[in-house]
């Protein structure tokens, strides 16, 4: 039971990952990007044809994970601020019919470059590294390191709404954009920011999803899955809220596993139907400011 807890947290530091960009959108301009799977995938494409190039030794794979954030910030500076703004408004469909479209798109252009076949990064043996907790318990040395960023990616980004002017500005908008405007913020440039830095942790988690295991163009719609149950569990919009959510999804799919090796998605499924029907506004719900 101890084994299924340990595995049931490092899957849910994987989800937390996959989920923090999907509760910063949402938690700064209520938006729903139904494309936020299909990016974290191609992130993880964009890290395959990078070490296509560099080769694929353990410095060449940071290397280009690292030269990939600035980009993927780029990306999602300039997604939001010619694209996504004029979506956004009262009516959530305009935004979703968008970002759907750049779901077909993003899948459709993968499967042209890479075909339908599975890829993954080399991480030097880091996938298969452990560290003995006892004699009869080991933990993953890749699954750790994705809980430890997980972690510290929650903090930062807790820190960063609560203790920085660009926060600040951010919990401006989302509270009320026509004042926050009248007070001379420019709402579309703090959107754009938002999601620059939502954009950051898809690449992260896309790279760290290529090293976990193998990655195809069809695997984005699952991804948003995982990230819209663990976002919805924890409570719209808060961070420490979606690490939970995540943490709780995780467990609940390794103890479905431990029951029944088709039983774990299906078991993750269930508790959040479950929470909807209980807790519909989450576990941890942003609160206003």
């Amino acid at each position: 039971m101890i084994e299924i807890l340990l595995q049931g947290v490092l899957l849910g530091g994987l989800y937390t990952l996959f989920a923090l960009g999907q509760s910063l959108m949402f938690g700064v301009m209520r938006l729903t990007n139904t494309a936020h799977g299909d990016f974290i995938i191609l992130a993880a494409f964009g890290a395959i044809a990078g070490l296509m190039l560099a080769g694929t030794s353990t410095a060449a794979t940071l290397a280009v994970a690292i030269a990939l954030l600035p980009v993927a910030f780029c990306v999602g500076w300039l997604l939001q601020r010619y694209l996504l703004n004029g979506t956004l408004g009262r009516d959530p469909l305009p935004s979703l019919v968008v970002t759907f479209g750049l779901a077909i798109v993003v899948q459709n252009l993968l499967l042209e470059l890479f075909s339908a076949d599975p890829r993954s990064i080399e991480s030097g043996g880091l996938n298969t590294q452990s560290l003995a907790l006892t004699a009869d318990l080991a933990i993953g040395v890749l699954p750790l390191l994705i809980l430890v960023l997980a972690v510290a990616a929650t903090a930062a980004l807790q820190w960063l709404f609560s203790s920085t002017a660009i926060g600040r500005s951010f919990r401006a908008v989302s509270d009320d954009r026509e004042i926050a405007e009248l007070m001379g913020l420019n709402a579309g440039k703090v959107y754009a920011l938002a999601t620059g830095i939502a954009f950051v942790l898809v690449a992260l988690a896309g790279v760290l999803q290529a090293m976990r295991t193998t990655v195809a163009p069809s695997d984005g719609p699952l991804l948003l899955l995982f990230a819209f149950e663990a976002v919805i569990i924890g409570g719209l919009g808060s961070f420490w809220g979606t690490l939970a959510g995540a943490m709780l999804l995780g467990l609940a799919q390794q103890i479905g596993f431990w029951l029944d090796p088709g039983w774990g998605i299906w078991i993750g499924h269930m508790v959040f139907l479950a929470v909807l029907v209980l807790r519909p506004q989450g576990l941890f719900p942003k609160t206003r400011s």
